[in-house]
């Protein structure tokens, strides 16, 4: 066994493809600081940085674009790369050719609505072949480098086929190498006490010798130490007495050893959880107990973690920035650092106050990623959402007003969502589009564990596919039996999509398109925030945001009742 001075094990952290890097891992980046501070020497690695398996994703998603009618395509790379996960899932298990072509040919029908020929499901099974030796490789390359007794992988929906192929060359390798598995698929499609999570566990005896289920660092710290109940493969927070991080002892993320230049964005947090409970989200469910840190904590860190990095741009990764937006760029603001912050924001009373909304602009908030999910008043009652159309637009008014990037997420298809609730959402983004400076938006998937709602919903679940495809894909997903159906909630993303194109809203995905969208941005606002591109030399400071003043005429998004409101 390779051990450190402390005869610790060697742990290596990885994230495998497919997952897209607009930000270095920061969940194993916080396991790496906290394992270090207590003497392991610990590796972290972002194989989606690797232009190996970037160009293969590409060469996948583009081929089945060609196939798929611009009508149908919707959020296609959203879409595609679901398809790419589950098909490299499929592969990793793939025993007989009847039934993995007739699965191949089932992703495509129920993520596009249309059939392809075997020749064309042929081509796309060999490029992911090309992925399979790719990771292959770079699994075994990794591990003839570092050599580790501990190979700890992040998993989410994205990449459960590259991280069961990495356990299983570990454990090839060497067998006495411990193989742990943890992230957010663990509160989400191999949910405790689900089906999918009693076969994943099943079929990877011998291959993942553990499991853990929200929060991490204690977790897999007392693991590592031999401190958990021995025969045992899962271990939640019950298992550490509920302990959960004080995030004001909690170390910088250690983004040592990754190139932060492949990334638009370093990441940090300051809160865990959310103090809110909408009906599709999971978040309380995967990090338990709401906790922030103080903005003194967090000013101080944001200032190390910019000036370790020589990168203005953040990404905070918090639920929601609420709670600490407003004392956070006042502190920005008198410490005088431009640290330009990007993160998620819900529509709230400090938003419908136009001068605040400007201090944040000055304290360096740099784009709103807004959950506004619905224009039916209807829809946004049935999430708990406990927001009005008139505080939506007057934030978004405000918002861009002061120059913020305005990312706006939209769901189609929540249960409950009839025509008459998608034409609202429609006639919103149509009537705000010149405020929106992006829109992405997804249809409703629904979790038989972690979402608020789960439960609820649970008896008008049925598996989408065939339980006889489990084989294949081990975790199956499941469609509620409720308005509006699966393929409508697709035919809205679709038209969603088609709209936003015509208003000229952006989604973009490449950098080109993010350069064409700050552009649009720019002519629109006057107090728009740089453009990303400006924040790639990080020779030059950017401070225009101190500089910038409130007008002195607002602009409302209410309608005008006349002189005297009558």
């Amino acid at each position: 066994m390779n051990t450190n001075s402390n005869d610790k094990p060697r742990v290596l952290l990885a994230l495998l493809p497919f997952w897209t890097p607009q930000i270095p891992p920061m969940g194993i980046a916080c396991l790496k600081s906290f394992l270090s501070e207590r003497g392991y020497s610990v590796k972290i690695v972002d194989g989606n940085t690797q232009d190996s398996f970037n160009e293969l994703y590409h060469r996948y998603v583009d081929t089945l674009k060609v196939w798929i009618p611009e009508e149908n395509r919707g959020n296609f790379y959203n879409v595609g790369q679901e398809v790419l996960e589950n098909h490299v899932t499929a592969m990793l298990n793939r025993c007989d050719d009847k039934d993995y072509y007739d699965l191949l040919g089932l992703l495509i029908k129920e993520n596009f609505y249309m059939e392809l020929a075997r020749e064309n499901l042929e081509e796309l099974n060999n490029i992911a072949a090309g992925f399979f030796q790719l990771l292959e490789e770079y699994v075994l390359r990794l591990l003839d480098q570092d050599e580790p007794d501990v190979l700890g992988l992040s998993v989410f929906r994205g990449n459960l086929g590259a991280s069961i192929l990495a356990a299983r060359l570990a454990k090839q390798k060497n067998p006495g190498m411990m193989t742990v598995m943890g992230g957010a698929i663990f509160s989400q499609s191999l949910g405790l006490g689900t089906r999918d999570l009693d076969y994943f566990l099943e079929t990877t005896g011998g291959v993942v010798d553990a499991l853990i289920i929200g929060e991490g660092e204690h977790l897999l710290w007392q693991l590592l130490e031999g401190k958990l109940p021995a025969g045992k493969r899962v271990y939640t927070q019950d298992d550490a007495d509920g302990r959960l991080l004080d995030l004001a002892q909690a170390p910088l993320p250690d983004y040592s050893g990754l190139d932060l230049a492949m990334y638009p964005h370093i990441a940090h947090y300051g809160s865990r959880s959310c103090p809110f409970e909408c009906s599709f989200c999971s978040e309380t469910k995967y990090w338990g107990k709401y906790r922030k840190k103080s903005v003194p904590q967090l000013v101080e860190e944001l200032s190390l973690l910019s000036n370790r990095h020589r990168s203005q741009l953040v990404l905070m990764c918090d639920s929601l920035l609420n709670p600490v937006i407003s004392p956070l760029s006042a502190a920005m603001i008198e410490c005088g650092e431009s640290i330009y912050i990007d993160g998620y924001l819900r529509v709230s009373k400090e938003s419908l106050d136009r001068s605040l909304v400007y201090q944040w602009r000055r304290g360096g908030l740099y784009r709103a990623r807004l959950g506004i999910e619905s224009g039916s008043p209807h829809v946004l009652d049935l999430m708990e959402k406990r927001i009005t159309l008139d505080e939506i637009k007057e934030s978004l008014v405000n918002l861009a007003d002061a120059g913020i990037k305005t990312t706006t997420y939209w769901v189609m298809g929540h249960p409950g969502e009839t025509e008459e609730d998608f034409q609202q959402t429609l006639a919103l983004v149509e009537e705000m589009k010149d405020d929106i400076y992006e829109a992405w938006c997804s249809t409703f998937h629904y979790f038989p564990t972690g979402q608020v709602n789960s439960g609820q919903w649970e008896p008008y679940s049925h598996l989408s596919y065939a339980e006889s495809y489990r084989s294949l894909l081990v975790s199956l997903p499941k469609t509620l039996d409720l308005e509006p159906p699966r393929q409508e909630a697709f035919r809205r993303m679709n038209r969603f999509v088609n709209f936003c194109r015509k208003l000229e809203i952006p989604n973009p995905y490449t950098m080109r398109e993010f350069h064409q969208a700050d552009n649009r941005w720019q002519t629109l606002h006057r107090n728009a925030v740089p453009a990303l591109v400006d924040f790639e030399n990080t020779d030059r400071r950017i401070d225009e945001n101190k500089y910038i003043t409130e007008p002195v005429a607002a602009r409302s998004a209410l309608p005008d009742d006349g002189d005297f409101g009558f």
